[in-house]
Protein backbone atom coordinates (compact mmCIF):
# COMPACT_ATOMS: atom_id res chain seq x y z
CA UNK A 1 0.00 0.00 0.00
CA UNK A 2 1.12 3.61 -0.86
CA UNK A 3 1.08 6.24 1.09
CA UNK A 4 1.23 10.07 -0.03
CA UNK A 5 0.20 13.72 1.88
CA UNK A 6 -2.29 15.47 -0.16
CA UNK A 7 -4.80 18.34 0.47
CA UNK A 8 -8.16 18.95 -0.16
CA UNK A 9 -9.01 22.47 -1.27
CA UNK A 10 -12.23 23.55 -2.56
CA UNK A 11 -11.83 26.44 -5.06
CA UNK A 12 -15.05 28.16 -6.53
CA UNK A 13 -17.07 25.17 -7.14
CA UNK A 14 -14.64 22.56 -7.33
CA UNK A 15 -13.08 20.38 -4.77
CA UNK A 16 -9.20 19.84 -5.69
CA UNK A 17 -7.00 17.14 -4.17
CA UNK A 18 -3.61 19.09 -3.87
CA UNK A 19 -0.02 17.19 -4.16
CA UNK A 20 3.20 18.28 -3.70
CA UNK A 21 5.62 17.80 -6.61
CA UNK A 22 8.37 16.21 -4.96
CA UNK A 23 5.67 13.35 -2.78
CA UNK A 24 4.53 12.15 -6.35
CA UNK A 25 8.40 11.84 -7.38
CA UNK A 26 9.22 10.34 -4.24
CA UNK A 27 6.17 7.65 -4.20
CA UNK A 28 7.76 6.46 -7.14
CA UNK A 29 4.90 5.22 -9.47
CA UNK A 30 3.26 6.60 -12.74
CA UNK A 31 1.32 9.78 -11.66
CA UNK A 32 -1.44 8.20 -13.83
CA UNK A 33 -1.68 5.26 -12.25
CA UNK A 34 -1.44 6.82 -8.52
CA UNK A 35 -4.51 9.41 -9.34
CA UNK A 36 -6.32 6.15 -11.17
CA UNK A 37 -6.12 4.60 -8.07
CA UNK A 38 -6.45 7.17 -5.48
CA UNK A 39 -9.42 8.69 -6.70
CA UNK A 40 -10.93 5.11 -7.59
CA UNK A 41 -11.33 6.36 -11.19
CA UNK A 42 -12.73 2.85 -12.34
CA UNK A 43 -15.49 3.06 -10.47
CA UNK A 44 -18.49 5.29 -11.91
CA UNK A 45 -19.26 6.51 -7.50
CA UNK A 46 -15.37 6.19 -6.85
CA UNK A 47 -16.51 4.73 -3.40
CA UNK A 48 -13.08 3.47 -2.81
CA UNK A 49 -11.26 6.66 -3.27
CA UNK A 50 -11.08 10.53 -2.68
CA UNK A 51 -12.66 11.29 -5.81
CA UNK A 52 -16.20 13.14 -5.20
CA UNK A 53 -18.36 11.52 -8.25
CA UNK A 54 -18.52 14.68 -10.27
CA UNK A 55 -16.34 16.46 -13.17
CA UNK A 56 -16.16 19.21 -10.43
CA UNK A 57 -14.98 16.80 -7.82
CA UNK A 58 -13.06 14.34 -9.79
CA UNK A 59 -9.93 16.74 -9.91
CA UNK A 60 -6.14 17.22 -8.85
CA UNK A 61 -3.40 19.72 -9.11
CA UNK A 62 0.42 18.50 -9.18
CA UNK A 63 2.31 21.77 -7.72
CA UNK A 64 5.89 23.06 -7.61
CA UNK A 65 8.42 26.12 -6.94
CA UNK A 66 8.34 27.67 -10.57
CA UNK A 67 12.30 27.82 -11.79
CA UNK A 68 11.18 30.54 -14.06
CA UNK A 69 12.25 34.27 -13.15
CA UNK A 70 8.61 36.18 -12.22
CA UNK A 71 6.87 32.77 -11.79
CA UNK A 72 5.79 31.79 -8.09
CA UNK A 73 4.45 28.60 -9.09
CA UNK A 74 4.13 26.06 -11.67
CA UNK A 75 1.19 23.31 -11.26
CA UNK A 76 0.11 20.60 -13.70
CA UNK A 77 -4.16 19.86 -13.81
CA UNK A 78 -5.88 16.53 -13.86
CA UNK A 79 -8.99 15.84 -14.79
CA UNK A 80 -9.42 12.36 -13.29
CA UNK A 81 -11.60 10.17 -14.84
CA UNK A 82 -14.88 8.43 -13.37
CA UNK A 83 -16.17 4.98 -14.14
CA UNK A 84 -13.11 5.22 -16.48
CA UNK A 85 -8.83 4.11 -16.00
CA UNK A 86 -8.13 7.47 -17.41
CA UNK A 87 -6.43 11.03 -16.50
CA UNK A 88 -6.75 13.90 -19.15
CA UNK A 89 -3.80 16.68 -18.91
CA UNK A 90 -5.06 18.41 -21.83
CA UNK A 91 -6.71 21.18 -20.05
CA UNK A 92 -6.62 24.09 -17.30
CA UNK A 93 -8.80 24.88 -14.37
CA UNK A 94 -9.36 28.11 -12.77
CA UNK A 95 -11.14 26.90 -9.76
CA UNK A 96 -8.27 24.51 -9.03
CA UNK A 97 -5.95 27.70 -9.53
CA UNK A 98 -8.04 29.64 -7.11
CA UNK A 99 -7.27 26.37 -4.83
CA UNK A 100 -3.07 26.40 -6.01
CA UNK A 101 -2.84 29.97 -4.86
CA UNK A 102 -4.46 29.33 -1.13
CA UNK A 103 -2.16 25.95 -1.07
CA UNK A 104 1.18 28.29 -2.44
CA UNK A 105 0.70 31.19 0.69
CA UNK A 106 0.17 28.21 3.39
CA UNK A 107 3.27 25.71 2.36
CA UNK A 108 5.30 29.12 1.97
CA UNK A 109 5.99 28.59 -1.79
CA UNK A 110 5.45 32.44 -2.25
CA UNK A 111 6.52 35.52 0.24
CA UNK A 112 3.76 36.60 2.09
CA UNK A 113 2.67 40.26 1.89
CA UNK A 114 1.72 42.58 4.96
CA UNK A 115 -1.46 43.35 3.44
CA UNK A 116 -2.12 40.88 0.05
CA UNK A 117 -0.08 38.47 -1.48
CA UNK A 118 -0.16 37.76 -4.92
CA UNK A 119 0.74 34.72 -6.49
CA UNK A 120 1.85 34.67 -10.08
CA UNK A 121 1.14 31.07 -11.28
CA UNK A 122 1.73 28.76 -14.53
CA UNK A 123 -0.39 26.04 -15.83
CA UNK A 124 2.25 23.40 -16.87
CA UNK A 125 -0.46 21.39 -18.87
CA UNK A 126 -1.53 24.52 -21.36
CA UNK A 127 1.56 27.72 -20.40
CA UNK A 128 -1.64 29.64 -19.06
CA UNK A 129 -0.09 32.48 -16.99
CA UNK A 130 -2.39 33.22 -13.91
CA UNK A 131 -2.10 35.42 -11.10
CA UNK A 132 -3.83 34.94 -7.52
CA UNK A 133 -4.33 37.83 -4.87
CA UNK A 134 -5.31 36.56 -1.40
CA UNK A 135 -5.24 39.12 1.91
CA UNK A 136 -2.94 37.94 3.89
CA UNK A 137 -3.42 40.87 6.85
CA UNK A 138 0.06 40.85 8.92
CA UNK A 139 1.55 38.73 6.82
CA UNK A 140 -0.70 35.65 7.98
CA UNK A 141 -1.89 33.19 5.66
CA UNK A 142 -5.69 33.53 5.96
CA UNK A 143 -7.95 29.89 7.52
CA UNK A 144 -11.10 31.33 6.34
CA UNK A 145 -13.38 34.53 5.11
CA UNK A 146 -16.33 35.70 3.96
CA UNK A 147 -16.64 35.17 -0.15
CA UNK A 148 -19.37 33.52 -1.73
CA UNK A 149 -19.25 32.64 -5.37
CA UNK A 150 -22.34 31.47 -7.92
CA UNK A 151 -23.10 27.94 -7.01
CA UNK A 152 -22.24 27.19 -3.37
CA UNK A 153 -23.43 29.19 -0.19
CA UNK A 154 -20.11 28.37 1.16
CA UNK A 155 -17.96 31.24 2.77
CA UNK A 156 -14.11 31.30 1.79
CA UNK A 157 -11.21 33.32 1.48
CA UNK A 158 -11.29 35.39 -1.20
CA UNK A 159 -9.25 35.00 -3.98
CA UNK A 160 -9.34 37.52 -6.65
CA UNK A 161 -7.82 35.18 -9.97
CA UNK A 162 -6.31 36.85 -13.19
CA UNK A 163 -5.66 34.96 -16.37
CA UNK A 164 -3.17 37.16 -18.29
CA UNK A 165 -3.48 37.83 -22.43
CA UNK A 166 -5.64 34.45 -22.58
CA UNK A 167 -6.22 34.47 -26.33
CA UNK A 168 -4.03 31.43 -27.95
CA UNK A 169 -2.73 29.31 -24.65
CA UNK A 170 -3.53 26.21 -26.41
CA UNK A 171 -3.56 26.46 -30.02
CA UNK A 172 -1.61 30.03 -30.49
CA UNK A 173 -4.83 31.62 -32.18
CA UNK A 174 -7.78 33.31 -30.55
CA UNK A 175 -9.59 31.74 -33.39
CA UNK A 176 -7.91 28.59 -34.33
CA UNK A 177 -9.62 28.20 -38.23
CA UNK A 178 -9.19 32.15 -38.19
CA UNK A 179 -12.67 32.60 -38.45
CA UNK A 180 -14.98 33.83 -36.15
CA UNK A 181 -18.10 31.16 -37.17
CA UNK A 182 -17.51 28.20 -38.86
CA UNK A 183 -19.87 25.18 -40.01
CA UNK A 184 -20.00 21.53 -38.08
CA UNK A 185 -22.04 18.44 -38.82
CA UNK A 186 -23.52 17.73 -36.11
CA UNK A 187 -26.33 14.97 -35.25
CA UNK A 188 -29.50 16.66 -36.87
CA UNK A 189 -27.17 18.36 -39.41
CA UNK A 190 -25.16 21.17 -39.86
CA UNK A 191 -24.99 23.74 -37.42
CA UNK A 192 -22.85 27.13 -36.85
CA UNK A 193 -20.15 27.23 -34.35
CA UNK A 194 -17.81 30.02 -32.77
CA UNK A 195 -13.98 27.63 -32.16
CA UNK A 196 -12.06 30.46 -29.59
CA UNK A 197 -8.94 29.61 -27.71
CA UNK A 198 -9.27 32.33 -24.37
CA UNK A 199 -8.02 30.65 -21.77
CA UNK A 200 -9.16 27.12 -22.86
CA UNK A 201 -10.11 25.79 -26.39
CA UNK A 202 -14.09 26.61 -26.34
CA UNK A 203 -16.89 25.38 -29.43
CA UNK A 204 -19.81 27.86 -28.42
CA UNK A 205 -22.72 27.53 -30.66
CA UNK A 206 -26.16 29.18 -30.70
CA UNK A 207 -28.98 28.07 -28.07
CA UNK A 208 -31.29 28.41 -30.83
CA UNK A 209 -29.95 26.25 -33.40
CA UNK A 210 -31.01 23.17 -30.31
CA UNK A 211 -34.37 24.62 -29.78
CA UNK A 212 -36.63 27.26 -28.27
CA UNK A 213 -35.79 25.02 -25.05
CA UNK A 214 -32.40 24.77 -25.05
CA UNK A 215 -31.08 26.46 -22.10
CA UNK A 216 -33.61 25.28 -19.92
CA UNK A 217 -34.00 21.58 -20.83
CA UNK A 218 -29.89 21.81 -21.39
CA UNK A 219 -29.39 18.26 -20.48
CA UNK A 220 -31.06 17.15 -23.92
CA UNK A 221 -28.48 18.86 -25.67
CA UNK A 222 -25.87 16.93 -24.30
CA UNK A 223 -25.52 14.38 -26.30
CA UNK A 224 -25.52 16.06 -29.52
CA UNK A 225 -22.61 18.66 -27.62
CA UNK A 226 -21.00 15.63 -27.25
CA UNK A 227 -20.30 14.65 -30.47
CA UNK A 228 -20.35 17.89 -31.54
CA UNK A 229 -17.20 18.01 -29.30
CA UNK A 230 -14.91 15.71 -31.13
CA UNK A 231 -15.76 17.51 -34.63
CA UNK A 232 -14.74 20.82 -32.84
CA UNK A 233 -11.69 18.90 -31.64
CA UNK A 234 -10.57 18.00 -35.24
CA UNK A 235 -11.35 21.49 -36.52
CA UNK A 236 -9.19 23.56 -34.23
CA UNK A 237 -6.12 20.59 -34.43
CA UNK A 238 -6.15 19.29 -31.04
CA UNK A 239 -6.49 15.84 -32.16
CA UNK A 240 -5.75 13.89 -35.13
CA UNK A 241 -8.68 11.57 -36.56
CA UNK A 242 -6.98 8.43 -35.24
CA UNK A 243 -6.58 9.88 -31.61
CA UNK A 244 -8.92 8.30 -28.84
CA UNK A 245 -11.89 10.86 -27.76
CA UNK A 246 -11.24 13.41 -25.10
CA UNK A 247 -13.80 14.98 -23.24
CA UNK A 248 -12.08 17.89 -20.98
CA UNK A 249 -11.36 20.07 -24.77
CA UNK A 250 -12.47 22.27 -25.94
CA UNK A 251 -15.22 23.43 -23.77
CA UNK A 252 -18.44 22.93 -25.63
CA UNK A 253 -21.74 24.60 -24.89
CA UNK A 254 -24.26 27.37 -25.85
CA UNK A 255 -25.13 30.83 -25.40
CA UNK A 256 -28.15 32.78 -26.19
CA UNK A 257 -29.24 36.53 -25.29
CA UNK A 258 -30.32 37.41 -21.41
CA UNK A 259 -33.20 35.93 -20.39
CA UNK A 260 -35.39 35.51 -17.18
CA UNK A 261 -34.84 31.90 -15.63
CA UNK A 262 -34.68 30.23 -12.40
CA UNK A 263 -31.21 28.98 -11.12
CA UNK A 264 -30.83 25.44 -9.81
CA UNK A 265 -30.96 26.62 -5.87
CA UNK A 266 -34.92 28.24 -7.07
CA UNK A 267 -33.16 32.13 -7.32
CA UNK A 268 -35.05 33.84 -9.90
CA UNK A 269 -32.68 36.12 -12.27
CA UNK A 270 -33.84 38.56 -14.66
CA UNK A 271 -32.54 39.62 -17.85
CA UNK A 272 -31.16 42.81 -16.92
CA UNK A 273 -29.22 41.13 -14.18
CA UNK A 274 -26.74 39.48 -16.88
CA UNK A 275 -25.13 40.04 -20.49
CA UNK A 276 -25.13 36.60 -21.93
CA UNK A 277 -26.71 33.59 -20.90
CA UNK A 278 -24.48 30.23 -21.23
CA UNK A 279 -24.71 26.48 -20.47
CA UNK A 280 -21.56 24.45 -20.58
CA UNK A 281 -20.95 21.09 -20.99
CA UNK A 282 -18.76 19.37 -17.79
CA UNK A 283 -16.70 15.85 -18.97
CA UNK A 284 -20.66 13.84 -19.98
CA UNK A 285 -22.75 16.12 -18.35
CA UNK A 286 -24.50 19.90 -17.69
CA UNK A 287 -21.88 22.12 -15.60
CA UNK A 288 -23.57 22.76 -12.44
CA UNK A 289 -22.09 26.58 -12.97
CA UNK A 290 -19.60 27.46 -15.23
CA UNK A 291 -16.54 26.72 -15.75
CA UNK A 292 -13.27 29.91 -14.79
CA UNK A 293 -11.57 28.91 -18.32
CA UNK A 294 -15.12 28.75 -19.66
CA UNK A 295 -15.98 31.76 -18.46
CA UNK A 296 -12.74 33.29 -19.58
CA UNK A 297 -13.22 31.84 -23.61
CA UNK A 298 -16.76 33.56 -23.05
CA UNK A 299 -16.16 36.79 -22.10
CA UNK A 300 -12.98 36.99 -25.28
CA UNK A 301 -15.61 35.67 -27.70
CA UNK A 302 -17.88 38.40 -26.88
CA UNK A 303 -15.85 40.95 -27.19
CA UNK A 304 -14.44 39.18 -30.66
CA UNK A 305 -16.65 40.82 -33.38
CA UNK A 306 -18.63 38.25 -35.66
CA UNK A 307 -18.29 35.45 -33.42
CA UNK A 308 -21.51 34.17 -31.60
CA UNK A 309 -21.07 34.92 -28.28
CA UNK A 310 -20.35 38.44 -29.58
CA UNK A 311 -23.97 38.67 -31.57
CA UNK A 312 -25.85 37.50 -28.61
CA UNK A 313 -24.40 39.64 -25.65
CA UNK A 314 -25.64 42.74 -24.12
CA UNK A 315 -22.92 45.22 -25.31
CA UNK A 316 -20.71 46.81 -22.53
CA UNK A 317 -18.38 49.27 -22.13
CA UNK A 318 -16.04 48.98 -19.13
CA UNK A 319 -14.74 45.36 -19.94
CA UNK A 320 -17.54 43.87 -17.42
CA UNK A 321 -19.36 40.84 -18.85
CA UNK A 322 -22.18 39.50 -16.30
CA UNK A 323 -22.62 35.40 -17.66
CA UNK A 324 -26.34 33.94 -16.54
CA UNK A 325 -25.21 30.56 -15.61
CA UNK A 326 -27.39 28.17 -13.83
CA UNK A 327 -26.05 28.98 -10.18
CA UNK A 328 -26.66 32.65 -10.87
CA UNK A 329 -24.84 35.76 -12.73
CA UNK A 330 -20.59 35.42 -12.45
CA UNK A 331 -18.75 38.57 -13.56
CA UNK A 332 -15.90 38.95 -15.51
CA UNK A 333 -13.45 41.56 -16.38
CA UNK A 334 -11.14 42.18 -18.76
CA UNK A 335 -8.16 45.04 -18.23
CA UNK A 336 -5.66 46.12 -19.66
CA UNK A 337 -2.59 43.75 -19.49
CA UNK A 338 1.05 45.01 -19.48
CA UNK A 339 0.26 45.98 -23.11
CA UNK A 340 -3.03 46.26 -25.13
CA UNK A 341 -2.19 43.34 -27.26
CA UNK A 342 -2.01 41.76 -23.75
CA UNK A 343 -5.33 42.07 -21.54
CA UNK A 344 -6.11 39.76 -18.20
CA UNK A 345 -9.52 38.54 -17.17
CA UNK A 346 -10.73 38.85 -13.65
CA UNK A 347 -12.81 36.91 -11.69
CA UNK A 348 -13.42 36.65 -7.92
CA UNK A 349 -13.23 33.34 -6.67
CA UNK A 350 -13.17 32.12 -2.67
CA UNK A 351 -11.08 29.42 -1.45
CA UNK A 352 -10.91 27.02 1.59
CA UNK A 353 -8.85 24.76 2.80
CA UNK A 354 -11.40 21.30 3.65
CA UNK A 355 -8.38 18.55 4.94
CA UNK A 356 -5.02 17.81 5.18
CA UNK A 357 -4.47 14.08 4.71
CA UNK A 358 -1.90 11.13 3.77
CA UNK A 359 -3.58 9.16 1.06
CA UNK A 360 -3.31 5.34 1.30
CA UNK A 361 -3.74 4.20 -2.01
CA UNK A 362 -4.67 0.48 -2.82
CA UNK A 363 -1.27 0.27 -5.29
CA UNK A 364 1.83 -1.61 -4.45
CA UNK A 365 4.57 0.99 -3.04
CA UNK A 366 8.22 0.33 -4.60
CA UNK A 367 10.83 -1.80 -2.90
Amino acid sequence: MLQIPGEMIRGGTSKCWIFDHDDVVAAGVDVDLLLRAAFNAADPRQIDGVGGASSTTSKAAVVRIAAEPGVDVEYAFAQVGIGEERVEWASNCGNCATAVALYAVHHGLVALGARTTTVRMVNGNTGARLTATIPTPGGVAPDEGEATVPGTAAPGVPVLLGFQDPAGSTTGALLPTGRPIDTLAGPGGAVEVSLVDAGAPAALFDAKAFGADALTGFAAVVPALTVLRREAALAMRLVRPDDPVGHAVPKVGIVGPPVAYRTTQGVEIDAESHDLAVRMVSMHAPHPAIGLTSAVALATAAATPGTLAHRAARPTADGTLRLGTPAGVLTTRTVPGTSPSSPTVLLRRAARRIARAELHVPIPAPL
